[in-house]
């Protein structure tokens, strides 16, 4: 064919008929073995283009195949399909019911929709953005996994709150003959098993499926392709299972896991070989993955010569791995290398932020792979800065009503009723109610004690004399969430005010940090600069070098993944993050986070173990 491929590469290129299942590391050149098989289809075995598909996730990384496949056939074969799943499928809805993109609703419009709806519902809710995101991914996951809305049992809110926003958000797109990106799935499903006219006029259409990132897919979209691909089974599914990173998203291994009992007589074909890191950093991430018990067993090979090895270190807080990342940062820039050959990659999506502050400290400049958070603009920030302003002599209703009963003081709004705060007709309001006075007055008295305490010492005040740290257990507690996320927000924004004077002097900071932020947001990839992102954006990406912080218990694993398969979830995201790195790999950890110990991660623990030597590499 005029080029270098390796066996398991032409293995799978020159794979014609019947399923097969290809099996592709990390770095192991899959995007060129999809797009040389089409063209060995069409050039060897005289196959039509116009009967090629080819899915892969998102709207960019079909573009770049699908150039990828012009540029090197020089447009001769322009008909072949590529597409995302929702793409193709919103095609065939096009087809069978005269869609068009009028049809689709638009975020904005649901988002608002739900908001109106919200509103008029008995539902506590700090945070409404957060809240309508949790109950569109809910409403999401209740359509792909085709679930019974009376029987589903809701996590964002109680079930019946639940079912209520689901079956009037269900009426208004059937009112206004719309749909959304999951009934895009739901919809084709039926009109496939439903008319069989219809099913093997598309099956006719595509007689050889090709799937990228297979390890991405959903049950619906898996049950779909299935229908497609029938009689004949032409399915050629391209992924890793060791990268399954979206259980969260429907995503599942099994399904991977499972294709060869679905189809008897599947070729299996492994690209074995990594392109992509030195050897130390594959041979290192191997050793962590081989930890997990589902998954195909797999020997993967680097190509390129011995390097560094994966360089690890335990510090004693964060501010000093973050200084010692900073110099590593500075010298590699010093002698010449690019700030964007170097990537920081962080479990969660508040992480970055405060990394971000360090580098606006040195005029570091960098880019956000993700939207990261502003950790001032979390809800729990403003009910400090609330407490704050008031303690420095806010006289507002508008204020007080936001902290009123937080923690629970069981005041009524109706004790306010000007627009300027009154004591004593608060007081008055309660005159037959003692311990309501008593209420009243301790509130009083402790906004008085924080007007002259700097802000770290006013946060500790609010925490537990005050008591908004057991405001926010009892918050937890209520809304069935990990109380530990609510603290370390907490923690994050009284340690920021650690240093600062005055709250003026803070408050000048925060707002210096978040026009920073923004400023970043907006001129990403317009500059060199360090790129901040999620181990989860980081899939399918790669950098010279990467840094991994706070690989630490709680952090990577998180907190959330209690189960089995929680955790081997959480071991391949640590996987996928090890294997972005070309050259160098650093994973740090710390022994104390907002002053509770901090336990080094078992996936490091995974890749030194039975390696003295590397052992002796660790900082204590």
């Amino acid at each position: 064919m005029g080029e270098n491929f390796n066996e398991g590469q032409m293995r799978a290129i020159e794979h014609f008929k019947g399923p097969a299942l290809v099996l592709a590391g990390p770095g192991s050149g899959k995007t060129r073995v999809i797009t040389y098989r089409t063209k060995y289809l069409i050039e060897q075995h005289k196959v039509d283009p116009s009967n090629i598909l080819v899915i892969t996730f998102t709207k960019a990384a079909a573009m770049e195949m699908k150039q990828r496949f012009v540029n090197m056939t020089d447009r001769k074969y322009m008909t072949v399909s590529f597409g995302t799943f929702h793409a193709v499928f919103f095609g065939i809805l096009r087809h069978a019911y005269g869609y068009s993109a009028d049809n689709i609703i638009k975020e904005e419009q649901r988002n608002r929709f739900l908001k109106e709806e919200i509103s008029h519902m008995d539902l506590e809710i700090e945070d409404e953005a957060e809240f309508i995101q949790n109950i569109t991914g809910e409403i999401s996951r209740v359509k792909n996994e085709r679930r019974n809305i009376l029987e589903y049992e809701a996590f964002s809110c109680d079930s019946k709150s639940f079912r209520k926003l689901y079956q009037k958000y269900d009426n208004l797109l059937r009112r206004q003959n719309q749909i959304d990106f999951d009934d895009m799935l739901v919809y084709t499903y039926e009109l496939l098993s439903q008319r069989k006219d219809i099913l093997r006029a598309w099956q006719n259409k595509f007689q050889f499926i090709l799937i990228d990132e297979t390890q991405d897919m959903n049950q619906l979209q898996y049950d779909i392709v299935k229908l497609l691909a029938a009689p004949n089974n032409n399915l050629f599914m391209v992924g890793d299972d060791d990268q399954s990173i979206y259980r969260f998203r429907g995503a599942k291994p099994e399904i991977m896991l499972g294709f060869e009992r679905d189809y008897p007589g599947a070729k299996r074909i492994l690209l074995d070989v990594n392109y992509r890191s030195r050897k130390q950093i594959v041979d290192a991430a191997i050793k962590v993955i081989n930890h997990n018990d589902d998954r195909f067993v797999k020997e993967i090979k680097a190509s390129r010569a011995e390097g560094q090895p994966v360089i690890t270190a335990v510090f004693d807080n964060q501010k000093d791995e973050y200084d010692c990342m900073i110099e590593k940062i500075l010298y590699y820039h010093k002698q010449g290398g690019k700030y964007s050959d170097i990537a920081v990659l962080c479990r969660t999506n508040r992480q970055p932020g405060a990394f971000a502050e360090k580098l606006m400290e040195y005029n570091i400049p960098f880019q956000m792979r993700d939207a990261i958070p502003n950790l001032y603009d979390h809800w729990i920030a403003k009910h400090v800065m609330v407490y704050l302003k008031l303690g420095k002599g806010s006289n507002r209703r508008s204020d007080l009503l936001q902290i009123l009963n937080k923690p629970v003081r069981y005041i009524s709004r109706e004790c306010l009723e000007d627009e300027i705060i009154s004591w004593d007709v608060m007081l008055m309001y309660y005159e037959e109610k003692p311990w309501m006075c008593d209420r009243i007055e301790t509130l009083q008295h402790d906004l008085k004690m924080l007007k002259n305490m700097n802000p770290y010492g006013a946060i500790h005040y609010i925490r537990h004399v005050i008591g908004y740290e057991q405001y926010l257990r009892d918050y937890a507690l209520d809304h069935k969430l990990k109380v530990e996320e609510l603290l370390d927000v907490l923690e994050e924004i009284q340690e920021s005010a650690k240093g600062y004077d005055t709250l003026e002097e803070w408050k000048k900071h925060i707002e210096e940090y978040t026009e920073n932020l923004e400023k970043q947001q907006r001129d990403r990839e317009k500059q060199d600069g360090v790129i901040l992102c999620t181990m989860h954006s980081s899939k399918g990406l790669e950098f010279p070098i990467v840094f991994i912080p706070e690989a630490n218990e709680g952090i990577t694993p998180y907190q959330k993944a209690v189960l089995k398969e929680e955790i081997e979830e959480e071991r391949r995201l640590f996987y996928v993050a090890m294997t972005r790195a070309k050259e160098l790999l650093y994973v740090f950890s710390i022994k104390e986070r907002f002053h509770k110990a901090m336990d080094v991660s078992r996936f490091v623990d995974e890749f030194l173990q039975s390696d003295e030597l590397q052992k002796k590499n660790m900082k204590k």
